[in-house]
């Protein structure tokens, strides 16, 4: 699909959302898994979802998942520090921001919630923090940047 932040593309495996992927060119015939994550990813991109329901599947270690679970948790327009999902999951900062960077299902597990402690922070998908500052407005959460 074609989105304000470019091309975009969903993978899934065994009936769940593996990867949103920049750039992708369809690779097969879509399944209904697969237009109902176009649909609500096109939906909030319009800004009529703020909560994606669809079946996710991290693969990775169970820090990444809990990583990955304490982000999907975050509601719209609002954010969490490195820091304070640190404290949920009790490691640091630091391994928070290489989970949040290794997030492989960006903008569905919403990433781009998660700040520094000084309001800055990467985003895994294209666009770096460019892309994040963008979800962030169409949230209504960007003042939170400045």
């Amino acid at each position: 699909m074609d989105s304000p932040l470019g091309r975009l593309g969903v993978e899934a495996q065994a009936g769940a959302i593996t990867r949103l992927i920049w750039g992708a060119t369809p690779k097969g015939p879509p399944t209904p898994l697969l237009r109902e994550a176009v649909a609500q990813l096109r939906a909030y991109f319009q800004g009529r979802l703020q909560r994606f329901d669809l079946p996710t599947n991290v693969q990775g270690s169970d820090f990444q998942r809990a990583v990955c679970d304490a982000m999907a948790s975050i509601p719209f327009g609002e954010t969490l520090t490195y820091g304070q999902i640190a404290r949920q999951t009790g490691k640091s900062a630091q391994a928070v921001g290489n989970a949040c960077g290794a997030n492989p299902i960006p903008i569905i597990i919403p990433c781009h919630r998660v700040l520094g402690a000084d309001g800055h922070g990467g985003f895994s998908g294209a666009g770096g923090i460019e892309a994040k500052v963008h979800l962030l407005r169409l949230e209504g959460a960007a003042g939170l940047l400045i």
